[in-house]
């Protein structure tokens, strides 16, 4: 009989099925910092507007940091799901990491870790983020 998998708190996986308002968390690889400083953190910035309005998200709230950053966004108008997002975040952490990494010479560090996302189904949920 086959072991069941036990889920890796580090990899959760994406519950990206249904269209709504979800809270997204993306940190960087080991927390570092790499976004420190006002022009990095502008870019992060403008970078992750810039795929959200491509991707047809909405965003209703936002912060960016150094190492993380957060928001509350609604998945496209006229889709069923939110399966989008994992693609949006992985142009944005292409983009961003390539960019950091070739400002400061370190061609193939790790710069983004994962995200976690968690769709607001009641509006206690929605305030508390």
């Amino acid at each position: 009989m086959a072991t069941p998998k036990t889920p890796w708190p580090h990899a959760p996986t994406h519950q990206l099925a249904e269209a709504g308002t979800y809270f997204v968390t993306a940190s960087t690889y080991r927390k570092a910092h790499h976004f420190r400083g006002r022009d990095r953190a502008k870019v992060l910035h403008r970078g992750l507007l810039t795929v959200v309005r491509d991707f047809g998200w909405r965003l209703e709230a936002w912060a960016v940091f150094s190492n993380h950053y957060h928001f509350v966004g609604n998945s496209p108008e006229g889709t069923e799901s939110a399966e989008s997002l994992s693609q949006m975040l992985a142009v944005l952490h292409t983009k961003t990491s390539g960019w950091v990494n070739r400002l400061d010479e370190s061609s193939r560090r790790h710069v983004w870790h994962n995200f976690r996302e968690t769709r607001l189904t009641h509006q206690r949920s929605y305030f508390a983020r």
